[in-house]
Order: structure tokens, then C-alpha cells, then sequence
């Protein structure tokens, strides 16, 4: 998929650790708000929708469908093309910007609401990524 060497590093913050951390352990670490259950992404440290500060971090289930997506055939030093900029609406509600993995990068297989599953990749000892593959493919 990629040329972990010519990706750039996140670099996690005190709001977004507990995310890397649980991409390290193969968990998508959401956040869920104590007052008004709202969940969300990306990691803050307030909810978006009632500014509260009660938030609980979780593992959410990894399962998502496909919102969104561009196929982009433009040569990038670290991916092999073409390659999908995706996003997809987690089960739980939020969406997020990934990639999808492990089909072929057409308009044929990558079919809008299509079921997708969470897989990471690691990119160095502290940080892995999270990609999304189609459920059958997970199986």
C-alpha cells in the first residue's frame, strides 16, 4: 500500500493520544460525551455538539461504510497509484477521512455504502495507521 518511509508522521497530542494508542493495539478509539451522548471524531477534548467536558474515550466496533471517495492517479512518493482518499461513516456516527485497502482502486469495487472494516498498519514503533478494507475482504 504505502512507503512507510515517505509518509509523514503524525505526531500525537495530549487530545489524541489515547487514539494513537489504541491504533497501536488495533483499536478505532472514538470519543462519546457523558451529557448528550453524542460521538465523535476527530479526538477533542470537549464534545462539538454541547461543549461539555464529560467525555469517555471507547473502542468502537471498527465498522464503517463508504460515504466518499476520489481515486487519485497522480503519482505521490509514498503510495503506489492509484489509491483511494476515502471517507467513511463509522457505525457508531462520525465519519473520517482514510484510505481503502486491499481491492482494486476502481469505481467497480469501490461502490458507495459498501461494508468496510478497520485494519492498521504500522508506520513505526509508536504509530499505526488506520486504513479501511471491504468487510469480505476481512473475513
Amino acid at each position: 500500500m504505502a512507503d512507510k518511509s515517505k509518509l509523514p508522521a503524525p505526531i500525537p497530542t495530549p487530545e489524541t493520544q489515547h487514539f494513537w494508542d489504541g491504533a497501536k493495539l488495533g483499536e478505532l478509539r472514538l470519543q462519546r460525551c457523558d451529557d448528550c451522548t453524542h460521538v465523535y471524531f476527530p479526538p477533542r477534548p470537549f464534545c462539538p455538539e454541547c461543549a461539555s467536558k464529560a467525555v469517555k474515550v471507547f473502542a468502537a466496533s471498527g465498522h464503517a461504510t463508504l460515504y466518499s471517495y476520489v481515486i487519485n492517479n497522480r503519482p505521490h512518493p509514498a503510495f503506489d497509484g492509484p489509491y483511494a482518499i476515502a471517507v467513511v461513516t463509522l457505525v457508531e456516527g462520525p465519519r473520517m477521512m482514510t484510505n481503502i485497502i486491499n481491492c482494486e482502486q476502481t469505481p467497480e469495487q469501490l461502490q458507495l455504502d459498501m461494508a468496510l472494516s478497520v485494519v492498521f498498519e504500522d508506520l513505526s514503533d509508536d504509530i499505526a495507521l488506520p486504513y479501511f478494507e471491504p468487510l469480505e475482504a476481512s473475513s
